[in-house]
């Protein structure tokens, strides 16, 4: 490597790099060059230069906002969004791209708990940070339109939105949300019926309450996953398998809470039919519609004494094979059921060792509130116990006991299974440990051993026998229907949303309660009910390692906030705050709508800028945004709950998309090798050299290479920050585009970075003399052969970049600056239509290049290359010429040569092959083949 004294004065480096980026991106930023006009705005001018242009609205997944700051995995969906929208910027399209933070949610909360940083100041240290990132990097962002979910204004209207979810209820008859104001009507006047009373019955506590019920947001006691150590209930995806949780590892317990649930289940049916419209990945939509988990069956009652427990199955067929029940054990029948004594003759096996029904439920009960939802569905070992109680199948009258197991969930359908052993293989193990009936009711084959889950003729099943699945289903759902046992029925895995988080650093609910304890609104008026500062953010439990310990939240402790004398319309009154906060979700669940309009104080979003951004293109369009950019592991919560509030403000009539984003790509992950020494310990990895297919921490002690995520943890993290200073961002946003396919994971090799430099030095080069920094571009026309080569490369860009192919974008300027980079002199001709190509991925470099070439300005609306077809066509053909399927030889012909031509010249090039055979056929396939048939 030459020294620093040998380099040429003007030669395009990490130096020179760091000089031109920050001028561009001051120049961009003084003159807004990326913001996009609204429709209600700017745009609405004729003279403006976007007036009557296509729209494109692109998103990426924004952010949290760590301390950490970005590792190079992270804007690789960015960088590939910003090429993507460059581009079609200069393809005449009027782009909107912007970037906010999704910055409410624990991680804050706990360094502010660790350090009593509040954590509005962190999170806006971070935001800055990113921010800084991110322009660092060329982004090509409408800086007018961020905001953090963090900020009151934003967060107003999150609060807004709950209220209409709030203030909403699902009308089955026409498969939408409707004001709750419309429901209390049907009430009073009587065309809708009320349960037991009449409305006027009613006492208005009593009123309040059967509304409260139809809410799509309303309070519930629900299972959760309860974490006593961090002081609120936690996700799913927040719990590890071993059924702790992921942040600080304490454990985590299944209990009762008092919580806020949105009633995403009565949209079930429209997010699985809707998928259908969406553009999105298959495995995604797969995904969501195993999530949402749709089955169709029936309910069926069974007797208990004077209860019943009603289950759904999705094989009513079966019934006569239901040879004992499982209830969850939460259950809230279980305790109502069990007899105070063991029933004479109970099996030993079934009591679990407790001397009464009552010991052996409660010992249970404790044993599978300390396990999550995962190991309680995913347990090899069937464990439970007998209730004591006795239900009756309805089928045939026989008694089956009635069992508690912890693989049967309250949360899912009705919480109570029949179980039929024989059709059903965790049915069958269990039967198997507790020594339980098992009978068959559809036929297997004759050496099949276990439980049958195949298709078959049903037997053993009374007036079902012969007959197929579909049939024995379709009649025993009409038989349960004529005797009062049941109904068919539609059921979803999928569960209300838990919307309750007992945590500090949240959107505070725009929720108070009055004397009755019964929730109440607050106006719109009243918006936003702000976060109070607090003096200890730490939320308490009376045992952390307790199930049963309350939780005391951060807020709850702000006495003067929680004790409130609001007027409400009916006068002075006292309240208490809801002191739950929302959780993370809530911010991100409508974003895509706020950078539309992010300044509206008077409207969530205005009805013009949401039609023009996101509003269907035609009949049956769903809406929604144009690209939506980001990873596969928000496939299910983030578009799930996304969805279902973008579909109550589309009933409301709020937006006109009924979908929040019509495309969705998902970026691959940008991995790193890590190394560990012979003790397992990682070494910081930019200490490690490979020597001969080896590799060594300081030179001196082999470690060995392993691949993975790139983190804190496993010392390889490699930052934008390094690779800007070291090489430039344009060297570093080429080398993350060139890397793979953009959706498919690749690992970070920081001596490869060096490759996609050299590549844009060479294309320096093209333009100015490193010696005196003069431009060498002159205006003499390009050879014929080059020319071609030209605008050959610009139709496969433009391809390429359209379809998001930026690896292959990249190799095919590769291949064009190598074939110009011989020629004795660079021609304007083909140096700035490179240039207009490369500016999506390296956008300093051209601007720095457009301008030396005498352009004033920016180049970000410049117009995009548009090859020309005349240059496109070839000037002869290959045709294979196959002798009985055998290529024997190849000719070249005119692409506008005719069949007769194209055969004659076939023949010629085969007569020796032939030797004197006459063909039976010879078939000419335009432009592939010709096959010849003797």
């Amino acid at each position: 490597m030459s020294s620093e004294s040998e380099t040429p004065k003007f030669r395009y480096t990490a130096a020179l790099a760091n000089e031109i980026e920050p001028r561009w991106q001051a120049y961009w930023a003084e003159n807004g060059t990326f913001q996009a006009p609204n429709p209600a705005g700017e745009l609405a001018d004729p003279a403006h230069p976007r007036f009557g242009a296509p729209k494109l609205h692109v998103q990426d997944m924004f952010p949290y906002p760590s301390g950490a700051g970005l590792h190079v995995g992270h804007p690789l969906g960015y960088i590939g969004t910003d090429s993507y929208t460059r581009y079609k910027r200069m393809a005449g399209f009027n782009v909107l791209h912007p970037m906010g933070f999704d910055a409410f949610g624990l991680p804050a909360e706990q360094y502010a708990v660790q350090t009593g940083t509040h954590p509005a100041v962190t999170t806006a240290a971070n935001v800055e940070r990113y921010k800084n990132q991110l322009r660092r990097l060329g982004l090509a962002y409408d800086d007018r339109r961020s905001f953090a979910t963090t900020d009151p204004e934003y967060y107003r209207w999150t609060q807004w939105i709950f209220l209409q979810v709030f203030n909403s209820w699902y009308d089955t008859t026409i498969r939408k949300a409707r004001p709750i104001a419309d429901l209390i009507a049907e009430f009073e006047s009587g065309t809708r019926p009320t349960p037991g009373k009449t409305w006027a019955e009613l006492s208005p506590v009593e009123r309040r309450q059967l509304i409260d019920d139809h809410r799509l947001a309303y309070v519930s006691e629900a299972p959760v996953n309860w974490c006593p150590g961090l002081g609120t209930v936690l996700a799913n995806e927040e719990v590890t398998p071993d059924g702790r949780s992921e942040r600080g590892n304490y454990p985590v317990f299944q209990r009762n809470l008092k919580q806020w649930m949105m009633r995403i289940t009565a949209y079930g049916d429209r997010l699985v039919e809707d998928l259908d419209t969406l553009d999105w990945p298959e495995p995604v939509k797969l995904m969501q519609r195993n999530w949402i988990g749709r089955s169709r069956g029936a309910h069926v009652d069974f007797t208990v004494g004077a209860d019943k427990i009603t289950v759904f199955t999705t094989r009513p067929d079966t019934l006569f094979g239901a040879t004992y029940m499982v209830l969850a054990p939460e259950h809230e029948l279980v305790s109502r059921i069990a007899p105070k004594d063991w029933p004479t003759g109970t099996n030993a096996k079934w009591t679990g060792g407790a001397a009464t029904p009552g010991e052996a439920i409660a010992a249970y009960r404790a044993a599978a509130a300390a396990k999550t939802e995962e190991q309680r569905t995913e347990g090899k070992e069937k464990t439970g116990v007998f209730t004591g109680a006795y239900a009756t199948n309805p089928v045939n009258g026989k008694d089956v006991p009635v069992f508690i197991a912890d693989y049967v969930l309250a949360g899912y359908g009705t919480g109570a299974i029949m179980a039929v052993p024989g059709q059903d293989t965790r049915d069958w193990e269990f039967a198997e440990v507790f020594e339980l009936p098992i009978i068959r009711t559809v036929k297997a084959p004759d050496d099949f051993e276990g439980a049958f889950t195949g298709e078959g003729v049903a037997i053993n099943s009374d007036w079902l026998d012969g007959k197929g699945v579909a049939e024995a289903k379709a009649e025993m759902i009409t038989w349960l229907e004529q005797h009062g046992h049941g109904k068919g029925a539609t059921t979803w895995r999928l569960r209300d949303w838990l919307f309750s988080r007992q945590r500090y650093w949240g959107e505070p609910f725009p929720i108070v309660y009055d004397e009755t304890g019964l929730p109440v609104a607050l106006p719109e008026s009243m918006l936003p009910v702000v976060l109070p500062d607090v003096d200890d953010f730490s939320p308490r439990t009376f045992d952390p390692d307790d199930a049963d310990s309350e939780p005391e939240t951060p807020l709850s402790r702000k006495k003067d906030w929680v004790n409130v004398e609001l007027d409400l319309g009916d006068g002075l009154k006292s309240y208490t705050r809801e002191t739950n906060t929302m959780p993370q979700w809530a911010g991100s669940c409508w974003y895509e709508l706020r950078y539309l309009d992010p300044h509206n104080d008077k409207a969530l979003v205005d009805a013009d800028n949401e039609a023009y951004w996101m509003g269907p293109q035609r009949d049956g369009d769903c809406g929604g945004v144009d690209l939506y950019v980001g990873g596969v592991e928000h496939a299910v919560l983030h578009l799930l709950y996304a969805r279902f509030w973008h579909k109550v403000l589309y009933d409301l009539g709020h937006v006109s998309s009924f979908e929040p984003f019509r495309r969705l790509f998902n970026q691959g992950y940008i991995q790193a090798y890590a190394f560990r020494d012979e003790r397992g310990v990682i070494v910081p990895a930019e200490e490690v050299e490979e020597l001969g297919g080896r590799y060594y921490y300081r030179n001196t002690q082999e470690v060995f290479r392993e691949y993975g995520k790139m983190g804190k943890s496993l010392k390889n993290v490699v930052t934008p920050d390094e690779m800007c200073e070291q090489y430039g961002a344009d060297t570093f946003r080429v080398y993350e585009m060139a890397m793979g396919p953009l959706d498919v994971s690749r690992p970070w090799e920081t001596r490869a970075v060096v490759g996609s430099q050299r590549f844009l030095q060479r294309v320096w080069r093209l333009v100015v003399d490193e010696e005196t920094g003069a431009v060498r571009v002159g205006d003499e026309p390009l050879e014929p052969a080059v020319r071609k080569t030209l605008h050959r490369t610009i139709a496969g860009v433009r391809e390429d970049l359209d379809e998001l192919r930026f690896n292959t974008a990249i190799a095919k300027l590769i291949e064009l600056t190598n074939t110009l980079t011989p020629l004795p002199s660079a021609s304007r001709e083909a140096v700035e239509p490179l240039l207009l190509m490369l500016s999506p991925f390296a956008p300093h470099l051209a601007e720095e290049l457009w301008g030396k070439l005498g352009h004033a300005g920016t180049l970000a609306y410049a117009d995009f290359p548009v090859a020309d077809p005349a240059q496109l066509v070839a000037e002869s053909i290959t045709y294979p010429v196959q002798i009985n399927g055998k290529v024997k030889a190849r000719v070249e012909v005119s692409p506008s040569a005719p069949e007769a031509e194209v055969r004659e010249q076939a023949l010629a090039a085969v007569v020796d092959a032939l030797a004197g055979r006459t063909p039976k056929k010879v078939i000419v396939v335009a432009g592939r083949l010709v096959s010849v048939v003797v």
